[in-house]
């Protein structure tokens, strides 16, 4: 898929700045972004969400972002929800992408030379069923693509990374022992963001992201549901969130997917007289699962 496959949801000028991913080049980030851009698209690699965020609603730094939103394992990640709603980025698309976790190291290194394998934590518990196999020391850190860097430049001839194959190609590593994930069924959503200046219409969407309170009276999100689904509009995703600063109430964030804009704006319309702050994130074309 090229870039231009995917304007003008960002604009040309724009998407050369770049987008924003969380971790360092070769990270799962980097994968949805080539893939829904374009490998090779210009990448600027954030420490945290909240910096992906900050950088993603800066027009003269970036055109947007790529951003995990929930796995399929893990569940929804509530915090980057949060961000989303702080900000004033728009979503222009998703992505959903089916993790693969290899044994990476040097070229020149072989399996049974190995004595400490390093990752970010949530790798190495998704392939503690195949590391335990060995007598391995398994050390912590910050970000799957940073320790296969790590490795490839101190040239380490006894650790080995897990990490993705976009992180081998980029290292120059190997992938001693490919798919070493317990569950296969392990994919990740990723939303694509653009800042205000950057964004344009895209074309033929069918999904929206949304943000709705509820008065919180007898039968108020029932009447919502009700609405959307006489609408003809599918609720594919609804997640609570605990509004900030009250006591234990909550908002509503909705996927809706729907044939004709006509009948969104008709729904939108119609729960808006059953809501509070009401907030559309972004109307998008459907994401399509692909493989890491």
């Amino acid at each position: 898929m090229s870039p231009s496959s995917q304007l003008p949801q960002l604009k040309n000028k724009a998407f050369e700045k770049g987008v924003c991913i969380q971790g360092y080049e070769g990270s799962f980030h980097q994968v949805a972004a080539n893939h829904f851009f374009g490998k090779g698209v210009p990448v600027i690699p954030c420490d945290t969400f909240r910096q992906l965020v900050r950088i993603s609603t800066n027009h003269l730094e970036s055109a947007g972002g790529v951003m995990a939103i929930e796995n399929s394992i893990a569940g929804s990640i509530l915090p980057n929800y949060n961000l989303l709603q702080k900000s004033k980025l728009v979503v222009v698309g998703e992505l959903y992408l089916s993790i693969s976790q290899n044994l990476l190291a040097n070229r020149d290194v072989e399996l049974s030379q190995i004595r400490e394998v390093h990752s970010h934590p949530m790798a190495i518990l998704q392939c503690l069923d195949y590391l335990e196999k060995y007598e391995w020391k398994l050390i912590e850190t910050e970000d799957t693509a940073l320790s296969a860097r790590h490795i490839s430049q101190h040239r380490h001839r006894h650790t080995a990374a897990i990490g993705s194959k976009l992180a081998a190609e980029l290292y120059n590593l190997r992938i001693l022992t490919p798919d070493i994930h317990t569950m296969k069924n392990n994919i990740t959503r990723f939303l694509v963001l653009a800042n205000q200046q950057s964004a344009e219409s895209v074309a033929e969407a069918n999904k929206a992201s949304v943000y709705f309170q509820t008065n919180h009276a007898k039968g108020a999100l029932a009447k919502v549901l009700t609405a959307i689904a006489a609408g003809d509009v599918n609720l594919s995703k609804l997640q609570s969130m605990p509004i900030q600063g009250s006591n234990f109430k909550y908002g509503f964030y909705a996927d809706l997917e729907f044939e004709s804009r006509k009948r969104l704006d008709s729904v939108l319309k119609e729960i808006s007289a059953h809501t509070n702050n009401l907030k559309i994130f972004g109307i998008y074309k459907k994401g399509k699962q692909v493989k890491a």
